[in-house]
């Protein structure tokens, strides 16, 4: 059955007093004659007023997958090569992994040092070779002091 009134219009000037878009526009099918009847922005006030004219809520996008892949990914799931981009260094930048690992080194040099495991001449070689990038982790230069015969 084809509608008798076309309020259009009235949907139109109550999106630019709601300042909301076209499709966000409720109209109460029971009032529709008094919809019509609207032929000013007041007569649509009075109308949105009474809840003849109502806004609908704004439609978002859900989150739920979008944690359910977090909490997937932050037990380690779904974080494969074949979900990567960008090169090796764009998820861990290649000064970040330095720093972590100079730091380690050098923390474990002091520690060595100050309970007088490694004596000043060989802190200060080590040191130097750390800061030159001869080990690639504390297991590593660990096992160089050891067959150093600096650690036992």
């Amino acid at each position: 059955m084809a509608d008798r009134y076309d309020l259009s219009n009235q949907r139109r000037i109550a999106a630019n007093v709601l300042k909301i878009g076209v499709n966000r526009i409720w109209l109460d099918p029971e009032e529709k004659e008094s919809i019509a009847d609207a032929t000013t922005r007041n007569d649509i006030r009075d109308l949105l007023e009474s809840g003849a004219i109502q806004a609908k809520p704004k439609k978002g996008v859900s989150r739920a997958r979008a944690r359910q892949r977090d909490e997937k990914r932050r037990y380690g799931h779904g974080t494969g090569h074949g979900s990567r981009k960008g090169r090796k260094g764009a998820r861990t930048p290649r000064k970040r992994e330095w720093i972590t690992k100079i730091r380690a080194l050098r923390s474990r040099l002091k520690e060595l040092r100050a309970d007088g495991t490694l004596p000043p001449n060989v802190y200060c070689k080590v040191y130097r070779k750390a800061k030159g990038g001869e080990y690639k982790s504390v297991a590593h230069m660990n096992a160089y002091l050891m067959a150093q015969g600096h650690l036992k």
